[in-house]
């Protein structure tokens, strides 16, 4: 018997089904790529005539893929922050400092066995966390993280979000409605009930916001906020500000609006029948809406990806007062004396292949001069590493200072997740408060604090415009 039969005899039979496909695959792949080359123009036509939704299409699986690293940042910092709250170490085991603890627990969740009970509406059960996490992720398109990096620029981009975010409480509703549980239907009411009430301060405290900026394009909005940080809507709009935040933190069913999920009360609500990957999506989705809500907060209100300082006029106020002593005084602004790599022609070449050897070698110098008992090849790593260090802080200096992209991304980050932090010190602080009180909340304080902030805003604008 040879080694491919005893390979094939060990094969379940979803295994040599997928054994059989492997070779017909890529057969089929041969042909669609001959297909491609022999009726190229007329594909290319086509391709161009539709080149919106095939971009439309890249961005969404781009969008995807990324908020798979996003939810496990996420949960690695929550477990991280509140330990230290807590006065504990945290994560500490797996990965450096514990960082790829998330990651196995998102593998764990994928190995589990995933079963549907009884009763339950198994279709319904099964596209409910693919609602949620959907919702999710569609969001996201509309979100500016940098300069020309928005998967879709809409007109009617924020509106886009509300409407498309709102989906989500659609797939928590069908998940308790389908589980055939008492506590997951009370979840999925609970998250009903609260989401709906909830989303009528959250849209009416951006509405005096719009008034002012005359877009709903988030990319406009950001733009209208360059310059330095008092040109942000959060001076413009402090009430509008805090009734969004409010108002996000219980969309995003954050402590101290986790009613939907109270183990106390109702189990894990609408989620106390899921397990497996189900179960998994359902808290990808609250970890990947924890970072969508805080980039929306700092895209509408902190300015998004601009920094709070204008550095070009900070240098030019520099250059004025110091020129006025010394005449001969001038400094140039990064932006414009960044450098252009290519312009060094083939002496790149040659940085390009001296530089690691020579920085490894001074920088392992003191460590192996200083300390007679250190192994010189013990030297040469620790000269490499921090050689690597260097040329990463020098190459990200560069980036900074070149392209505009990746300075506006490190800002809206840095802001972003100065709000993921922020979510997370009020989970390890805050008692989670009773239903009555999270309803009468929204309809007696915040929706006629966002009523009066809409008008005020109206009447300010009419008044300084008349």
């Amino acid at each position: 018997m040879t080694a491919l039969s005893r390979t094939w005899g060990r094969l379940t039979l979803p295994g040599k089904i997928v054994f059989t496909l492997i070779p017909l695959l890529a057969v089929l792949t041969a042909g669609l790529i001959a297909f491609i080359i022999v009726l190229g123009g007329p594909i290319w036509d086509l391709i161009l005539a539709n080149l919106w939704f095939i971009r439309f299409l890249v961005a969404a699986t781009i969008i995807l893929v990324i908020t798979i690293p996003i939810a496990f940042l996420n949960i690695y910092l929550e477990m991280k922050v509140i330990a230290l709250m807590n006065l504990r170490v945290g994560p500490d085991r797996v990965g450096p400092w514990g960082s790829l603890l998330s990651v196995v627990h998102g593998l764990k969740v994928l190995i589990k066995e995933d079963f549907t009970p009884t009763g339950a509406d198994s279709i319904v059960f099964t596209w409910a966390p693919v609602v949620t996490y959907g919702a999710a992720v569609m969001t996201l398109l509309v979100i500016p993280f940098a300069p020309g990096m928005a998967g879709q620029d809409f007109n009617i981009g924020l509106l886009y979000f509300f409407a498309v975010g709102g989906m989500g409480v659609v797939g928590l509703l069908m998940g308790g409605w389908s589980s055939f549980n008492k506590y997951s239907l009370l979840g999925g009411l609970r998250s009903a009930a609260q989401i709906i009430s909830y989303e009528i301060p959250l849209t009416l405290s951006v509405v005096g916001l719009l008034i002012l900026a005359g877009t709903m394009s988030l990319n406009q909005i950001v733009m209208q906020q360059s310059g330095w940080f008092t040109d942000w809507y959060v001076f413009r709009q402090p009430l509008g500000f805090v009734i969004f935040f409010i108002a996000a933190t219980a969309e995003a069913n954050r402590t101290p609006f986790d009613l939907t999920e109270a183990d106390s009360e109702i189990v894990a609500g609408f989620a106390t029948e899921y397990s497996g990957m189900r179960f998994g999506f359902f808290f990808f989705a609250e970890y990947v809406n924890v970072f969508i809500m805080s980039a929306l907060t700092v895209v509408l209100f902190l300015g998004g990806w601009n920094a709070p300082f204008d550095i070009d006029a900070l240098v030019n106020v520099l250059n004025g007062v110091v020129g006025a002593v010394i005449p001969s005084f001038h400094i140039a602004t990064p932006f414009s004396i960044a450098l252009d790599p290519g312009s060094l022609g083939i002496p790149l070449l040659f940085v390009i292949g001296l530089a690691p050897l020579i920085g490894t070698l001074v920088l392992a110098a003191p460590f192996y001069l200083v300390r007679s008992s250190m192994r010189w090849w013990v030297a040469l790593i620790i000269g490499f590493v921090l050689f690597n260090v260097v040329a990463g802080g020098l190459t990200f200096a560069w980036a900074y200072v070149s392209f505009d992209w990746v300075a506006g991304l490190v800002w809206f980050m840095a802001k972003t997740f100065a709000f993921v932090f922020l979510f997370v010190w009020m989970r390890g602080t805050l008692p989670r408060v009773r239903i009555d009180q999270l309803m009468g909340f929204a309809w007696k304080w915040l929706l006629p604090a966002a009523l009066l902030n809409l008008f005020v805003t109206a009447a300010a604008v009419v008044i300084v415009g008349s």
